[in-house]
């Protein structure tokens, strides 16, 4: 089992940044990667950025640029740094952990608000 919790999200005017943190803990030995996800209201979860326990980062277009996906050397935390943000980056805010296999097991945080306003 792996618990993840995030932490940092609230409201912040369009232009500005937040940081999001999930603190991991449990068997994070098993995870292949790690990715932070949003949900805004009336739409699918999507994918924001992804990192790899090798290092390797994965963003989506929306987020290229603008987001940094990041992780502590032990691998027990995991960042998103959220730069010129946007009215339509507001959202809930998931970590997700990801175990080795094929395929593998998701672990998913509560989720953390991010609210940007005009």
């Amino acid at each position: 089992q792996v618990q993840l919790v995030e932490s940092g999200g609230g409201l912040v005017q369009a232009g500005g940044s937040l940081r999001l943190s999930c603190a991991a803990s449990g068997r994070i030995f098993s995870i292949s990667a790690m990715g932070w996800y949003r949900q805004a209201p009336g739409k699918e979860r999507e994918l924001v950025a992804q990192i790899s326990m090798g290092g390797a980062t994965n963003y989506a277009d929306s987020a290229k640029g603008r987001f940094i996906i990041s992780r502590d050397n032990a691998g027990n935390t995991l960042y998103l740094q959220m730069n010129s943000l946007k009215p339509e980056d507001t959202a809930v805010y998931y970590c997700n952990h990801r175990t080795w296999g094929l395929p593998g097991y998701d672990y998913w945080g509560q989720g953390t608000q991010v609210t940007v306003s005009t």
